[in-house]
């Protein structure tokens, strides 16, 4: 990761990654209602869907940590987790797509994917 050169460019940076951050903790906490929402004994589909928003809460928690620590980071580590956070969140939204009800969880979830996508480009 190139240092920003100005001011400004820090500030973006910074604001990027508070976007980020703040999206993936409304993501995962959607994921974590609906997941709780949908019953284990339930159909097959239903069990993937909550074990799915299960995973995405546990993902955007962790990235949001990743994003919250103050020392500095590997540039190539923290992509990865950037984008195994946008993979999972779309892979959310879609399957909660499928769930009536979930479609604020969906939202949620791709409003992350959009700011993960986002903050790795802020990376370059």
């Amino acid at each position: 990761m190139t240092p920003p050169t100005s001011q400004q460019q820090l500030y973006r940076f910074l604001e990027d990654r508070f976007t980020c951050a703040q999206a993936c903790t409304e993501c995962a906490r959607a994921c974590a209602v609906r997941a709780s929402l949908l019953d284990p004994d339930g159909t097959e589909g239903q069990e993937r869907v909550r074990r799915l928003g299960i995973m995405c809460a546990e993902v955007c928690d962790a990235t949001c940590r990743v994003l919250s620590e103050e020392i500095r980071q590997d540039e190539e580590g923290m992509r990865i987790q950037l984008e195994w956070c946008r993979s999972v969140c779309l892979e959310c939204a879609h399957a909660f797509d499928e769930q009536s009800g979930a479609e604020s969880a969906a939202s949620a979830c791709r409003a992350c994917a959009v700011a993960c996508t986002d903050f790795m480009a802020a990376l370059d």
